[in-house]
């Protein structure tokens, strides 16, 4: 009985050793890097008010140049091509998160109305742009902006290898928007070709 109740005391004796050790050692670090836990905090809070900042900033077109960019991976339009019943939200920038949630525009391109190439891309799955190889060469394609609403005529189509891009170029030459999306539509695993659309700017 003796022996259980000497390492019972050992136990709780050690246990306790234990919990002020850790005790010692928490506050040491705490103290130690309390200075630079509230910079690193003070450095959140001024990117948080900028972001916020930024979010609030209106698109505007003067002439051809675009004021107040959209954030990236916000929404900033809708794309409408009526032919083939497509409505879906345009996102700027193309990673996994717009891609999921909509039509991603290229970052590397142009915006509508500033007189370059657009490139905007989507998953080829039934919500999505499945249907985009029935669009027809005639074909009008709505772009509408929070800074304006850009109507287009699809002028070709081709199907490309995901790795031409040469096939999509960005240039300032003239405003042509182009969309594609991974084929053969019902392909399961990785495709590597693309199907493009391409079309001019209609001038009011």
């Amino acid at each position: 009985m003796k022996t259980v109740i000497n390492i019972l005391k050992a136990t709780i004796i050690s246990i306790i050793v234990a919990f002020l050790f850790i005790s010692v050692i928490s506050f040491t670090v705490i103290t130690t890097c309390k200075g630079k836990f509230e910079m690193a905090t003070s450095l959140l809070k001024l990117i948080t008010v900028d972001n916020e900042n930024v979010h609030t900033l209106t698109p505007e077109l003067q002439g051809n140049i675009l004021i107040n960019y959209p954030t990236y991976g916000s929404k900033y339009a809708t794309l409408k091509i009526n032919s083939i019943d497509v409505n879906l939200p345009v996102y700027y920038g193309a990673n996994y998160s717009t891609l999921k949630s909509g039509v991603a525009h290229d970052n590397a391109s142009y915006f509508p109305g500033e007189g370059g190439s657009i490139i905007f891309a989507g998953h080829n799955f039934k919500t999505f742009l499945a249907k985009l190889p029935q669009a027809k060469i005639g074909d009008k394609i709505e772009v509408e902006t929070t800074y304006g609403t850009f109507n287009y005529q699809i002028y070709n189509t081709k199907i490309i290898q995901e790795t031409a891009i040469q096939e999509v170029p960005v240039q300032d030459k003239k405003e042509i928007l182009m969309i594609y999306t991974c084929y053969p539509i019902n392909n399961i695993g990785h495709a590597s070709q693309r199907y493009v659309v391409y079309a001019n700017l209609i001038k009011d």
